[in-house]
C-alpha cells in the first residue's frame, strides 16, 4: 500500500486529501500545527468581533472522519529530508512517504520593516484574528478609563496594506468604531478615532477593475478611513508608525496586511527557496529533481498559463491541490502527470 504524507491542512493540503481518500489502496497521513483548517478569507470579521472563531475554523478530523485510509496528526513539521521524501516534526517524530506533498502555507511578510515583527499585528491565521480582537478592545477601554491617552494614539488605528485583507479590516473597523461600538462606549470620544490604510502600490485593490477600485476607496473614505498610497512604512514603533515620507503616526495598533512569505518551513527543506520564500515547480506541481515530491497553494511558485507565478489565493491552492491528487494518482497507474491549469473563476469587479 503507497504512502502519502501530506504537510499542512489548508486549503491545498486538505482538498489533497480528500481527492487522494478516493483511491482505497492509498494510505494517507496530514500533518498541520493545529487540528482544524482555517477560512482565511473570513479572519477580519473575527478580528471585528462579527462571527465567532468556531465560524471560520474547522475540526480536520471531523472533515475527514468518513475516510478511513486518512490518519490525522497535529504537529509542527520543522525539516524535510526531500530525497526521503521523509518529514520531521518539532518533537523528532519522523513520517515517510512513497509521497511527500508539501502545503504549509504562509506567513506573514514584513518585508524587513524595523519594529515590524514586535509592535505589528498581522492577520493571517484564526490566532492572529483573536490577538487583534482583544488588542481592540484593550485600547477602547484604556481610552475609556483615561481619555489623556487619546491625544497619543489609543484610538489611531494604521492598516498596512490595501488588498483585499487590508481593505476589508480597514471598512469592517470603521464600520465598528463609529456605528457598533458607540452605544457600548458612550462615554468615549469615538469622533476622534482615525483609521490609516497604508500601501506602496497606486491604488485599493490592485488587482481589481479600476472600477472596483474607485468604488472601494469612495465606500472606505465614507467610513472615515485615510487612504495613503505610494507609502511605505519605514519603521513600526512601540507607539507610533513613520511613513517613508517622514510622516510620523502615532498608535498603539498597526495591523499588517501587507503581504505573504511561505512559512518558515521553507527554509528547511534542502532547496532554495524562490520569490517570497516559495518553492519552484514544475508545470505538474512536482519539485525539480525529488520524484514524488509536490508543492502547492501559498507555499510553492505555480506558474500559470501566462508563465507568471499565480497569486497566493484560495482558488488557487483548492485547484492545486486537487490538482496534485490526480497527478499522485497517475503515477501510482504509471501515466505521466498533467500540467497544472488553473481555471480563473474571476473576481468582483
Amino acid at each position: 500500500m503507497k504512502h502519502v504524507v501530506i504537510v499542512g491542512g489548508g486549503f491545498a493540503g486538505l482538498n489533497c486529501a480528500r481527492k487522494l481518500a478516493a483511491h482505497r489502496e492509498l494510505r494517507i497521513t496530514l500533518i498541520d500545527k493545529h487540528n482544524y483548517t482555517q477560512f482565511q478569507p473570513l479572519l477580519y470579521q473575527v478580528a471585528a468581533g462579527l462571527l465567532a472563531p468556531g465560524n471560520v475554523s474547522f475540526s480536520l478530523r471531523n472533515i475527514l472522519a468518513s475516510h478511513s485510509n486518512i490518519d490525522v496528526k497535529m504537529a509542527e513539521i520543522v525539516s524535510i529530508d526531500l530525497y526521503t521524501r521523509t518529514a520531521v516534526t518539532a518533537q523528532g517524530q519522523a513520517y515517510q512517504g512513497d509521497y511527500m506533498v508539501l502545503a504549509a502555507g504562509s506567513q506573514a511578510n514584513l518585508f524587513g520593516t524595523p519594529g515590524a515583527n514586535e509592535n505589528s499585528f498581522p492577520l493571517y491565521s484564526l490566532h492572529d484574528a483573536e490577538v487583534l480582537r482583544s488588542r481592540i478592545l484593550a485600547v477602547m477601554e484604556s481610552a475609556d478609563s483615561d481619555p489623556s491617552v487619546i491625544a497619543k494614539g489609543a484610538l489611531n488605528f494604521v492598516i498596512v496594506g490595501a488588498g483585499p485583507t487590508g481593505a476589508e479590516m480597514a471598512g469592517t473597523l470603521g464600520d465598528m468604531i463609529h456605528r457598533v461600538l458607540k452605544d457600548e462606549y458612550r462615554n468615549l470620544l469615538l469622533s476622534e478615532a482615525r483609521i490609516f490604510l497604508v500601501d506602496l502600490g497606486n491604488s485599493v485593490l490592485s488587482d481589481f477593475s479600476p472600477k472596483g477600485q474607485a468604488y472601494a476607496a469612495k465606500t472606505l473614505e465614507e467610513r472615515g478611513v485615510q487612504i495613503h498610497l505610494k507609502t511605505a512604512v519605514k519603521e513600526v514603533g512601540s507607539g507610533h508608525v513613520v511613513l517613508a515620507d517622514g510622516t510620523r503616526i502615532p498608535t498603539r495598533t498597526v495591523i499588517w496586511a501587507g503581504g505573504l512569505k511561505a512559512s518558515q518551513l521553507s527554509d528547511n527543506i534542502g532547496v532554495q527557496p524562490d520569490k517570497g520564500g516559495r518553492i519552484n515547480v514544475q508545470s505538474d506541481l512536482t519539485v525539480q529533481g525529488f520524484p514524488g515530491v509536490y508543492a502547492l497553494g501559498d507555499f510553492a511558485n505555480i506558474s500559470g498559463r501566462d508563465g507568471q507565478a499565480l497569486p497566493q489565493l484560495a482558488s488557487v491552492a483548492e485547484q492545486s491541490g486537487k490538482w496534485c491528487a490526480k497527478n499522485i494518482a497517475a503515477d501510482i497507474g504509471g501515466e505521466p502527470g498533467e500540467s497544472f491549469d488553473y481555471f480563473d473563476k474571476g473576481i468582483w469587479q
